[in-house]
Order: C-alpha cells, then structure tokens, then sequence
C-alpha cells in the first residue's frame, strides 16, 4: 500500500451515489455519479453491481485500465448500519468482483461525513427532509439521537418544520388556539403549495397521496416568509433551531471530553438543506446550547467536498494506509459558540 496505489470511496444515498477516486498520494482523479445505492430500496446484489460500475467509470474517468484493482474501497451508504449488513456489503462486493479492491470497508453514510470533515471525532447532525444526531467519540464509541421518520420525530427537519405550519394553520381555524400573529400569508403559502382552494383540499394530501417529500418542500416557502420578517414562520423557524440543539443536548453527556477541549471545541458537521436558514435557526440553537453546561465549545462546519472523500480515507485506513488529507479543504466552519 502507498503512493502508486488507487484508493475509492462511495457515498451512497437513496436517490444519487457518488464515487471519488484518489492516487496514493491524495490526488483526486476522477468524479462520478450513479443512482440510488441504499440496500433497502434495491438489495445487496443490484447495490454492488451499482457500486462496481461506478468505480469502474471513474477508473475510465481518470484514464485507467478499468480491470485496475483498488488498494482500498470505502463505502459509506445509507441504511449501511448494522455490522452484519456492512459485512453482506464486503462478501456481496468480493463475489461479484474479487479482482475489484484489496480491501472493502463498508460503513453508514454519516460515518463518511464525519471522516470527511476529521479524523478526531464529533457530530453529525442531520436537517433534511428528516433529522438526526450521531455522535462518534475519539474513542471509538458511538450514540445518537434521533433518526427515527416522521411518525416518531424528525425535530428540526423540512417535514418537522412544515408540519409544525399546516398543524398551527389547521388548530388556528378550528379555533383550538390563538395564533401569535396573523396567519393570512401562512394560509396562502400552505394553498399555494399544494394547489388547494380550501382546506378540506389538504384531506387529499394527508390521506390519499401523503409525501413527506412534498411536506418538506413546503419549507422552502416557509423560510423565504421568515426572512421577509412574518412572525408565525419566524417562530417555526425558531422552535426548529432549539429542536437541532436538543438533538447536541441531548448528546452532550457522552461526549469525550477531549472533544470539548481541542481548538474549536466539539466538531459538529452540519448536513441537509434546513442549514441553509442558519441565520433563521441560529437563535433558537443558541438558547438551548448556552444552557447546557456540557457544551463548553462546539463549531459547526459545513462539508465543501462530497463525503466520498471521507469513505475513501476508511476505506485506505482498513487497508493499513494513510490516504493524505487536508481537512481545511474539505470544510468550513460557519459558528462558533465557546462559554
């Protein structure tokens, strides 16, 4: 294993994979795409198939012999959890291809995240369409918080949030509480997104064609109202930034406490589109980690590279390499809270 060897790593989601290939010496070759490599959806066999192709267009990509054989192949995909699927995933990819990698290493997505943003340990706290918390401690030892669909929380996701904005709209006009504020505009961004007239239009989107996807677009509209100053979608937008923090709160007491001292404090790689309305959720974060006496300093950092990247470095660590890396490259921190 060294500098003359190729190393690939896979980030694998439930509608778009990624896979990036590197030299030993940590040059990036080559950048490719391909669909849904999430087992659940599609089975070990069509995920590896997948898996493979890819790696075999992205040694096309970097202008390899296709029949190359990786040093070390890190695949960190989503619903990838449990250590006897990981391990179906590592025998899956052998039988199909034996002369494909020395070595696989199969993980979670969230665990490519995290090694794409530091090798130390942190967070990795999810606002999507969903939401979790996962937290691996320099020691190897993991916990998390959340991650459990819709119909058990998803505090502080795009489905949380728009949830949250139908709910209020509907108990409003039922008369079952009294809003803040006006809710005239909320009523035209929830009948303007789904194409309603009324709100007995909403029964068909709740019953017969119920998306959580198509919930979770609604918060787009949500935040753009919020940043114009409306008072009901600043109050969603607030209780979801409080929901993010009690996700680290939550967290907080398994953290190692070497985490908390290193420059910056607890590492926590923030991920998913709800992180775009930081400015939105920023205060409501804020209270709720200021009055956690665990917390005594966390940066939250935002990945500038796909998490590939950190799938390829498992993958070169199970292999016994190194793979070269800057993480200064590969994220930004974006704020700072320090007691």
């Amino acid at each position: 294993m060294g500098v003359e060897d190729i190393y690939a790593g896979v980030e694998g989601g439930g509608t778009h994979s990624t896979t990036m290939l590197f030299s030993g010496s940590g040059k990036l070759l080559s950048t490719v795409g391909g669909d849904s490599t999430n087992h659940f959806q599609i089975g070990i066999e069509e995920t590896a198939k997948r898996i493979r192709g890819m790696v075999k267009d992205g040694l096309k990509e970097a202008n390899l012999d296709e029949n190359t054989k990786l040093a070390g192949l890190g695949l960190a995909l989503s619903g990838m959890v449990f250590s006897e699927v990981q391990e179906k995933m590592q025998d899956g990819l052998f039988k199909l291809d034996p002369n494909l990698t020395a070595v696989t290493k199969a993980c979670s997505d969230t665990h490519g995240t995290l090694a794409t943003a530091t090798e130390d340990g942190g967070v990795v706290l999810i606002a999507g369409t969903g939401s979790n918390g996962l937290l691996l401690n320099a020691d190897g030892t993991e916990h998390n918080c959340g991650g459990w669909g819709h119909m058990m929380g998803d505090e502080g996701g795009a489905w949380w949030i728009a949830n949250r904005a139908v709910k209020l709209y509907f108990d409003v006009t039922d008369n079952l509480v009294q809003p803040e504020a006006d809710i005239s505009l909320l009523e035209e961004l929830i009948f303007s997104h789904f194409q309603i007239k009324d709100r007995f239009g909403m029964l068909h989107h709740l019953y017969e064609e119920f998306s959580k996807s198509k919930f979770a677009g609604l918060t787009k509209r949500l935040a753009q109202a919020a940043e114009n100053g409306d008072k009901i979608c600043l109050s969603l937008f607030y209780n979801a930034g409080a929901a993010l923090g009690k996700h680290l709160k939550a967290l907080a007491p398994s953290v190692n406490r070497s985490m908390l001292e290193q420059p910056g404090g607890l590492k926590v790689v923030c991920v998913g589109s709800v992180w775009k309305s930081w400015k939105l959720l920023k205060q409501g974060f804020v209270d709720v980690i200021s009055a956690t006496p665990e917390l005594t300093e966390i940066t939250l950092l935002d990945l500038k590279v796909g998490s590939a990247a950190g799938a390829a470095y498992i993958g070169a660590d199970a292999a016994g390499y190194r793979l070269p890396r800057d993480y200064s490259n590969n994220v930004t921190g974006f704020f700072n809270y320090k007691k």
